[in-house]
């Protein structure tokens, strides 16, 4: 029986936990072969041999470096062939009052979380090209669609993310390429655990308190699940979304509407 990704090779940036890992593991149900890319080799090494299917390939890269992207993608290219789904997930959340925000700061937020989608969707897009189809999918934040206090910086970069999706779904409308932005709202992952963190040590509040607060952001009340994200990212990789391109899809509990 056929699965709907089957002979299809998705690479997935920032696989090796959180979101990005369910991602992978959600691609590779659907029968693609995924390369798992992200800076911890072990951990992508670990997960690629629970996976369904395959083959599958793992690389190792830091995004926000031209050479390290070009490196990995004909690594991946090598092993799996040419590229047909990219999800574009690796980021980096920091916050700081905007005062106090250095310049280093915004430097790394704009380097991981916009450059590196840049660098990998130019490393893709030929194969693509060439193919006439693809499937492009940057997972942005509800941060790219709406402004936070205290998070300038990994704003400004979202929002790029999501100006870049736009861009780039209306250059490629008529060649079979779709381009969307994913945005999740606060979600369960080590960046959430973090700023749950942060907030216990800058206020005194209890952990469950910070998280209380976070999660009553949206109507739900409630904090989002990696595999709620994972799940909206395949429909988009799928025959059934051909139609679907420019669009942020906001996954975020009715936080965005």
């Amino acid at each position: 029986m056929s699965t709907p990704l089957q002979g299809r090779h998705a690479l997935v940036t920032g696989a090796g936990r959180g979101i990005g890992a369910e991602i992978v593991r959600m691609l590779a149900g659907e029968g693609a072969q995924v390369t798992l890319l992200g800076r911890g080799e072990q951990a992508l090494r670990a997960l690629s041999e629970q996976l369904p299917g395959g083959p599958h390939a793992v690389v190792a890269a830091d995004v926000s470096q031209e050479a390290s992207v070009q490196a990995a993608f004909a690594k991946a290219r090598g092993a799996l062939g040419p590229i047909t789904i990219l999800v574009n997930n690796a980021g980096q959340a920091e916050s700081a009052p905007f005062a106090k925000t250095s310049h280093e700061l915004w430097q790394r937020m704009l380097a991981v979380n916009l450059t590196g989608a840049f660098l990998c969707t130019r490393e893709a897009l030929p194969d693509m090209l060439a193919a006439g189809s693809g499937r492009i999918v940057n997972i942005a934040s509800t941060a790219g669609q709406v402004g936070y206090a205290y998070v300038a910086a990994y704003t400004a970069a979202k929002h790029g993310v999501v100006g870049l999706t736009r861009s780039l779904a209306i250059e490629v409308a008529r060649r079979g390429i779709t381009v969307n932005a994913v945005c999740p709202g606060y979600t369960e992952t080590d960046i959430l655990r973090d700023s749950i963190a942060n907030v216990v040590e800058k206020t005194g509040r209890s952990a469950e308190e910070a998280r209380e607060e976070f999660a009553k952001g949206n109507p739900q009340q409630r904090i989002i699940r990696p595999q709620e994200v994972a799940d909206a990212v395949r429909w988009l990789c799928g025959d059934g979304a051909s139609a679907i391109t420019g669009q942020t899809i906001s996954v975020s509990a009715g936080e965005v509407t």
